[in-house]
């Protein structure tokens, strides 16, 4: 008989850390932990295997299970010597999910499982504590109503608010047990209301009903946008932990709390976390209580962040170490062992109950891109962990969040004295971010796919949010502390977030947020810093970013560990400084067509194009020379010691000119170069094309206007001599476009190297360069060895052989795309990740011909999938010397390509 549950417990203890894939990271964290000795109340997990058959078999089980959850119930009741559904005094069972990958927030649960109107007087009766079990059965209650029958929290927390303002109170612990049983009436009646019948007194109904919605919790629309957004595939589903309840709400010598072993926003190696008094772990990462730091370095620090006077934090706010010390000593023990044994940031969930601590989870703890760089570089020097496991625990596409802006320093100073200073907050995920106010999760997904950037405001973010959160620039919360959900699901996302804006008063029915004298409507611009929790109203300029030396540490070790180099994509010499400032060895493509519409060079191109002969091309063509000679001697200059791919004109002419309806611009250009405007006309509807993308552009212009790459080429080597003249090792490349017969590359070859040679003879200097083609449609890729007897380099456009591969135009394949990875007819957007099955194989076909051809021929990818690290692995397995990538994505392919090298050794 298939086994489909696994204790924890001092009994025994069935898994272990290795097992995440059959009981989830969570019950696989939990028996390791059994394991190790540390105190965590015991339970039993449901395999993942059994999510899949309940999805696949009509929400059903296999046979067996009942009994084998009763059994593992029966041996729970032994172990904690009470009984599930006592009278008196009842176990009490918490029911959570947990999949093989962490997935904060996104699935369901459900706590104080086994109460009900009985057993709710003889537990009060036995602990003596009405307060405490009135409080845990309303939670059970609104828990219960909202995740097993999605009834709206609202209407309970509705209740729960008028009977505080009934007593005047503020806080939940102030309520007392008759506020309290009145609570939980009033929650009933909700609950009979909305399904129609009494909330259940059955304990074993209470328990399958929470372990169905569980399960059915791994198809809700936010786990799977979760998995759709951090690209999560082929799990079986999500396991079911029950645990023995241990209770933080049980008084004042009881606690709850969440905490990191290192800072999960810079890194810094010091323990992190936040926990409440007389609370159940909801409460910590809900916000309406004002959570208090672990450790008293940090509270003494967060106090004055937050210039909270001494006396204050020491009468309100004391640390965990400050109350129960035995508890915080034992605490900071428990989470240095953890992360020594799973050598790697931990994120702790705990309760301390009368006294006593238990740890009711342990996961890798999600962390800013700072910080993951700072803790894989630190525990290195700690030797904790190798230079190997160093680089593949940072997330190459996370290494974006350090390559934007920041917020300059004068341009806030600026704002604070236009009065534009709002409030501040806790800097909850650290950046920069600046939008227009957005008040719903689904205004931020509808203003996003109209381009417009927002700030979502929320009083607090809860896992519906997660589109919406993904959607915006920042997120901007009234409650929340640094481990709230909106601060865990920001870092991970890598979003700037502040939180815990108390002083912030949101109206949601005009739209609108006041907060010091500010009134602050949906569409107004607000600016959040992360790094420092401040708000402001408007846009703050910014600056470029900065590195760590940890960053410069890891990249150092990329680059020794990487075989790919990594090239970049750029047209100016602005953009390759910062590409070689990124770690660029090389342009692997400068596109030649976006210097030529410069206002003081577009005329000339159009000159160039409405002549009607050699004679009256040729001043044109000069003017255009003198301009792209500079151009090419600012990137080689800038790139010096490096080779520059430099692309010939590659898009068809009639881009340059002006739609036929523009007559100004066509009068303009009629005195200009004394052609009528019929005429221009004329010309621009010659040229005009059914499909130019796949019409007289590339090299096939090259070859009917063969003037236009003659001047390229003559500019390009040119440059080149004068900055060799200078003693600049100057390293141009030719790139031929468009090519897709051996014949189209000989006859522009040919040419090429005849111009280089009279330039360079007449210089006199000892220049090497390269020509070579850009691979982009299928039929270069089956005649590649042919074209590899002349060409010395191949440089894949694996965004143009991508769109003729698969039949999909690029500029209108959104329409559908879409669809197609919602249905699993792709897994992703082929111009986004390189599609290797389909298009991988013709690249494979054309590395494979080329090389047997030529040896030494050189390959790259210079499309957009240069900078996707998916797409790097490829390129890596398939023997590519180099890929090349936007500047701002040089630093994530550089750690792609280290990854790449590890997970495939040679």
């Amino acid at each position: 008989m298939a086994k489909h549950v696994y204790y924890f417990g001092k009994i025994k203890t069935e898994g272990n850390k290795t097992m995440k894939e059959i009981i989830g990271g969570k019950g696989a964290n939990l028996a390791e932990m059994s394991n190790l000795g540390i105190p965590v109340p015991p339970g039993f997990t449901l395999s993942t295997e059994i999510c899949d058959y309940f999805n696949k078999h009509n929400q059903h089980y296999p046979e067996n299970l009942k009994k084998e959850v009763e059994n593992n119930l029966h041996l729970l009741e032994k172990e904690m010597n009470l009984k599930f559904g006592d009278a008196h005094n009842p176990l009490l069972i918490s029911v959570r999910s947990g999949a093989a990958v962490s997935m904060p927030g996104m699935m369901d649960t459900i706590l104080n499982l086994g109460l009900n109107d009985k057993s709710v007087i003889g537990f009060a009766e036995t602990t003596g504590n009405a307060r405490f079990v009135r409080d845990a059965y309303r939670r059970l209650i609104q828990m219960f109503g909202n995740v097993v029958h999605q009834i709206d929290s609202e209407l309970f927390e509705d209740v729960l608010t008028r009977i505080k303002n009934m007593k005047k109170v503020t806080l939940d612990i102030d309520l007392n047990a008759d506020d309290l049983k009145l609570v939980v009436e009033q929650y009933k009646e909700i609950y009979k209301e909305e399904m129609g019948k009494e909330f259940p007194q059955n304990p074993y109904d209470q328990l399958w009903s929470a372990i169905d919605s569980v399960f059915n919790s791994w198809s809700n629309p936010r786990a799977i946008k979760y998995r759709e957004l951090n690209n999560i595939k082929g799990l079986l589903g999500t396991a079911v932990n029950v645990q023995t309840m241990v209770f933080g709400n049980m008084g004042e010598d009881c606690a709850t709390g969440v905490a990191f072993t290192r800072d999960p926003s810079t890194g810094e190696n010091r323990f992190f976390g936040e926990f409440l008094i007389n609370a159940q772990g909801e409460d910590v990462v809900a916000g309406i209580r004002t959570p208090q730091e672990i450790t008293k370095e940090n509270s003494i620090r967060w106090a004055e962040n937050n210039d909270i006077p001494k006396k204050e934090r020491e009468e309100k706010y004391p640390s965990l170490e400050e109350l129960m010390p035995n508890a915080c000593k034992e605490l900071f023990t428990i989470q240095k062992k953890l992360e020594d044994h799973y050598k790697d940031m931990q994120d702790l969930e705990f309760t301390i109950q009368k006294g006593t601590l238990f740890i009711l989870q342990t996961r890798t703890g999600k962390r800013t891109a700072k910080a993951a760089v700072k803790i894989a570089v630190d525990m290195v020097k700690e030797k904790m962990i190798d230079q190997d496991t160093a680089l593949m625990r940072v997330e190459a596409n996370q290494l974006d969040q350090l390559l934007h802006p920041s917020f300059d320093d004068k341009e806030k100073e600026k704002a604070e004295t236009e009065n534009r200073y709002l409030t501040k907050g806790l800097p909850a995920s650290p950046g920069a971010a600046v939008g227009k106010v957005v008040f719903y999760a689904e205004e931020a997904v509808k203003w996003k796919e109209r381009s417009e950037k927002t700030i979502l405001v929320r009083t607090e973010t809860s896992p519906e949010d997660i589109a919406g959160m993904d959607a915006s620039q920042g997120i901007l919360t009234v409650r929340g502390g640094m481990t709230s959900h909106a601060a865990v699901v920001a870092r991970g996302m890598g979003k700037c977030c502040v939180a815990g804006c108390g002083d912030i008063n949101i109206d949601l029915k005009a739209k609108k947020f006041f907060v010091n004298d500010h009134t602050i409507k949906e569409g107004d611009y607000i600016s959040l810093d992360g790094s420092t929790g401040e708000v402001f109203e408007g846009k703050i300029g910014t600056k470029s970013p900065e590195f760590s030396k940890e960053f410069e540490q890891l990249m150092k070790w990329a680059d020794e560990r990487a075989r790919l180099h990594v090239h970049a994509n750029a047209d100016t010499p602005k953009d390759s400084g910062i590409a070689r400032d990124f770690g660029a060895v090389g342009i692997g493509l400068c596109r030649t067509e976006h210097m030529f519409f410069g206002d003081d060079r577009i005329d000339y191109v159009r000159g160039m194009i409405l002549a009607d002969s050699p004679e009256e091309r040729k001043y044109p063509l000069e003017e255009l020379k003198k301009n792209q000679i500079e151009d090419f001697k600012g990137i080689l200059e800038v790139m010096q010691g490096f080779p520059v791919t430099i692309r010939l004109l590659d898009p068809p002419l009639h881009e340059f000119l002006p739609e036929l309806q523009d007559e100004e611009e066509i009068l303009k250009l009629s005195k200009k170069f004394k052609k009528s405007a019929q005429d221009i006309k004329a010309k621009i509807s010659q040229l005009k094309e059914f499909n130019p993308m796949l019409g007289h552009r590339g090299c096939r212009l090259g070859i009917t206007f063969p003037d236009i790459y003659k001047m390229q080429t003559e500019a390009i080597i040119e440059s080149a001599c004068k900055l060799k003249e200078k003693g600049i090792d100057a390293r141009p490349e030719i790139m031929i476009p468009l090519v897709s017969d051996v014949n189209e590359y000989t006859f522009i070859e040919k040419q090429a190297h005849e111009i280089a040679s009279q330039i360079i003879g007449k210089c006199g200097v000892d220049l090497h360069y390269k020509v070579g083609t850009m691979i982009e449609i299928p039929r270069a890729c089956l005649v590649a060895d042919e074209i590899a007897e002349y060409a010395e380099f191949f440089s894949f456009g694996t965004n143009d052989l991508t769109q003729m591969g698969f039949g999909f135009s690029r500029d209108d394949s959104g329409k559908f795309l879409k669809r197609y990875k919602e249905i699993g007819i792709l897994d992703r957007d082929p111009f986004q990740s390189l599609d290797q099955k389909g298009i991988g194989e013709l690249i494979k076909i054309a590395i494979k011909k080329g090389r047997k051809t030529n040896p030494k021929l050189i390959i790259g990818i210079c499309g957009e999938h240069g900078g996707d690290p998916s797409s790097i692995e490829f390129c890596h397995k398939e023997h590519l010397n180099y890929v090349s990538c936007s500047p701002f994505r040089v630093p994530i392919a550089r750690i792609a390509a280290a990854q790449a090298a590890i997970k495939n050794p040679e």
